[in-house]
């Protein structure tokens, strides 16, 4: 295995065990040295990790005006959130076999609502998405995406996997209020404090210190299921606190951990189908359109292989060449959720770096995204329960995963500096940009400049080169709009 994971089994040299049922022989559990109860409990914790989506795409995409003056229902968003999240986690389980649970992505929202929606109706920026989706596909139906992702030296996968580890670590500081952001008033020069003050206070800090000191405790101890333990006993005392202490809900972020007046909701289907293919087109103009979907076909493109990289290789899943196995149905996968959000209405979906939460409690095979995906097909039905859980008390899972994806970062031989810089450059531009690309992007262009200055060119695959040039266009996508007039 490439780092010590929670509950996890040591590869030995005997054959794997025979497969027990239809179910262990198909998902290949035994094989992979995992049991369906690790799959549930990684399924479940993934799930918890990530369910903070269900109330923050509502949040992002809802807050947003399109061309028109139009918002988006927060019902229906919800619903559509949920429905494709359920859907294509368990497609990507059945389909491709690999613990990667799918939902809204993390910035690409934020880019339909306050880039595109502006331009243009809501239904024209949803088909952008949708075209965004198709192109990812067709690139992955000719071979291209698989190729990309063979071409990229294996240190770099691993450093990919680290760079994801530290970032989601912040996530989880950020997310339970532990790091913030120093307001720009303050006229300083440094970005983020301990604390909303410089110092530690409210209860709901404490809860996430808690959880940390659990969760860490718990894993040291390898008890099983130690994340969802965690998770689970946070939340209950989050509930206890909150009920017995005067905490104003703002303290708490997006999810007040109470238990809410109905617990069954009928789920609002009425913003799937609402797209127009090339609508946008003609609101924004051409140049302006296909700059957006560049830009969004660049993000979703890499934030999803760096997700699919890391994710597999803390699971001890890439072979000896540091390839992914079932890639081509994976990425596809991958591409048919994007095209599925536009189609809902709910944003491109992605392969969800929080599944590494799943893959610390020993998941190893689809079934863990297929439990996922079936508890996101509850949340339809049960949507006033899936706030319940507050990021102080899902975050600490994720600092813990975070320390379990930074170990592959032993793998890295740092005394090659034409591996090594472009391999630090990855790992820090991630967290320090909030951005998987950014660090992707950081990483391929240093190391084709160190290997040209160093008289290696030969050592750049071809497909390296071209991904080189299209970041190089991502990072300047400012001055290219500027010089094309598409500002």
């Amino acid at each position: 295995m490439s780092g010590p994971v929670v509950d996890d089994v040591k590869p030995t040299s005997a054959p794997p065990p025979a497969p027990r049922n239809p179910l262990d022989r198909y998902f290949r559990i035994s094989e992979r040295g995992s049991t369906p109860g690790r799959e549930i409990r990684g399924g479940l914790a993934t799930f918890f990790t990530m369910a903070y989506i269900l109330v923050l795409n509502p949040i992002i995409l809802g807050s947003a005006t399109d061309k028109f003056g139009h918002h988006l229902s927060t019902t229906q968003l919800l619903t559509a959130t949920a429905l494709v999240a359920a859907v294509m986690s368990a497609i990507m389980g059945v389909g491709g076999n690999l613990p990667l649970a799918i939902a809204t992505g993390l910035g690409l929202n934020a880019v339909v609502a306050f880039q595109l929606a502006p331009k243009m109706s809501w239904p024209d920026a949803m088909g952008l998405v949708v075209l965004e989706g198709l192109l990812i596909c067709v690139l992955v139906a000719t071979g291209l995406r698989e190729a990309i992702m063979n071409a990229i030296p294996l240190p770099i996968k691993q450093a990919i996997s680290v760079g994801i580890g530290m970032f989601i670590a912040f996530i989880g500081l950020v997310d339970a209020g532990f790091a913030s952001r120093i307001p720009d008033a303050a006229k300083t020069t440094t970005p983020v404090q301990l604390g909303a003050t410089g110092t530690l206070t409210g209860w709901p800090v404490l809860v996430f210190c808690l959880g940390v000191l659990l969760t860490v405790a718990l894993v040291a101890r390898k008890v099983k299921g130690a994340i969802l333990i965690s998770i689970v006993a946070m939340t209950v005392v989050a509930i206890i606190v909150n009920s017995i202490a005067d905490i104003p809900d703002a303290a708490w972020g997006l999810t007040v951990p109470k238990m809410p007046d109905d617990v069954v909701a009928s789920p609002d289907f009425g913003l799937i189908g609402h797209f127009s293919l090339f609508g946008g087109f003609r609101e924004a103009g051409v140049v302006t359109a296909v700059l957006f979907v560049f830009t969004l076909v660049l993000s979703d493109f890499f934030d999803a292989m760096g997700t699919i990289v890391g994710i597999s290789n803390e699971a001890g899943l890439l072979d000896e060449r540091g390839r992914v196995p079932n890639i081509g149905r994976v990425l596809f996968i991958d591409g048919a959720a994007a095209v599925a959000g536009g189609i809902a209405s709910s944003s491109s979906n992605t392969a969800y770096v929080e599944s590494a939460a799943g893959v610390g409690e020993g998941a190893r095979t689809g079934l863990a995204s297929v439990v996922t995906g079936a508890l996101f097909a509850v949340a339809l039905f049960l949507s006033p329960l899936a706030g319940v859980v507050p990021s102080q008390a899902a975050a600490p899972a994720l600092i813990a995963v975070g320390f379990l994806l930074m170990a592959q970062v032993r793998n890295i031989d740092w005394t090659q500096y034409d591996i090594a810089i472009p391999a630090f450059l990855t790992i820090a531009v991630m967290p320090f940009t909030y951005s998987i690309t950014n660090g992707i992007g950081a990483g391929f262009l240093s190391y084709v400049v160190i290997k040209v200055a160093l008289g290696k060119v030969r050592d750049i695959h071809p497909l390296v080169w071209g991904v080189s040039v299209c970041f190089a266009a991502y990072f300047a996508i400012d001055p290219l709009q500027q010089a094309l007039g598409a500002k």
